[in-house]
């Protein structure tokens, strides 16, 4: 796929819903440009999804869309079985591979191999004009923008959570223009953060990645604070019961939700630190 279809395949995925951020394009280019696979008919592009290849130790399906007009031919089949089998190619054996599949795709995705996870489920709300102050906050921690925290140190924070290297794509998506992105800082050490990005119809916080549920709790209300009554979206992982309890005591109501699903031996991924993950897309 060119960057050209790219910026096509997002505005179709906008066209389904799914509310893509303003700069999603640039940053998931710049993270892997050879991910990207189209499928094509007489030169013209009909469907496209994400094969994001991170250091050969983990894969990520997503953004998998065939055009409205050309769906009901098994275009999507072929789409989307060619995506697995060059994606294990790019891969270092045995292949390990996630991605975030619509609730009634699940028996599709399991005959190409892939076993059910849990689910993802995205929570939707307004931020309040005055956020409330959370609870139970040790003295000794601050909240403080992102950029003030060397790369590094967020960089070694984020693999041990996302269990994969992603350093170009985290470098791109904690700076990238119209984003909140705040850390979490207790006795000078890094013990969570969490970025809030401009998308087409509301914010999305992506990730919230945290030590425990009082510092999630921390940076979720610290970034509604910088959202006003303004829509905020949030992909919960449904095991992480206190990260569910946290959206839900906000108010936020459930308006989506995916399968998170696999292929290959699990990645040991802490989903009690997870309290939002980053895409649907990219992983």
């Amino acid at each position: 796929m060119t960057r050209t279809e790219l910026g096509v395949l997002v505005q179709w995925a906008d066209q389904e819903g799914w509310n893509t951020g303003l700069h999603d394009a640039d940053i998931f280019w710049e993270t892997d440009p050879d991910a990207f696979i189209a499928a094509e008919l007489n030169g013209k592009m009909i469907g496209g999804g994400s094969i994001v290849n991170y250091a050969g130790v983990f894969g990520f399906m997503g953004f998998f869309i065939i055009h409205s007009q050309f769906r009901g031919r098994s275009i999507g089949r072929q789409l989307w079985t060619a995506r697995r089998d060059r994606l294990i190619a790019r891969l270092q054996a045995p292949a390990r591979i996630e991605m975030d599949g619509v609730f009634n795709m699940q028996s599709f995705y399991a005959k190409g191999g892939f076993q059910f996870l849990h689910r993802d489920l995205r929570f939707q709300g307004t931020a309040p004009t005055s956020p409330r102050v959370p609870e139970n906050i040790p003295t000794t921690c601050d909240v403080v923008d992102l950029s003030t925290i060397a790369f590094e140190e967020i960089n070694q924070y984020d693999h041990g959570i996302f269990m994969a290297p992603r350093l170009n794509f985290l470098r791109a998506w904690i700076s990238q223009p119209a984003c909140h992105a705040l850390g979490a800082v207790c006795n000078g050490k890094l013990v969570g953060y969490a970025v809030a990005r401009a998308c087409r119809t509301a914010h999305k916080i992506a990730p919230l990645f945290a030590n425990d549920p009082a510092t999630a709790s921390v940076l979720f209300q610290s970034l509604l604070a910088l959202l006003p009554n303004q829509q905020v979206q949030i992909d919960v992982p449904e095991p992480n019961q206190a990260g569910l309890q946290m959206v839900k005591d906000q108010g936020f109501t459930q308006v989506f939700g995916c399968a998170r699903m696999r292929f290959g031996p699990p990645l040991p991924r802490p989903l009690h630190n997870i309290f939002g993950v980053t895409t649907f897309e990219l992983g």
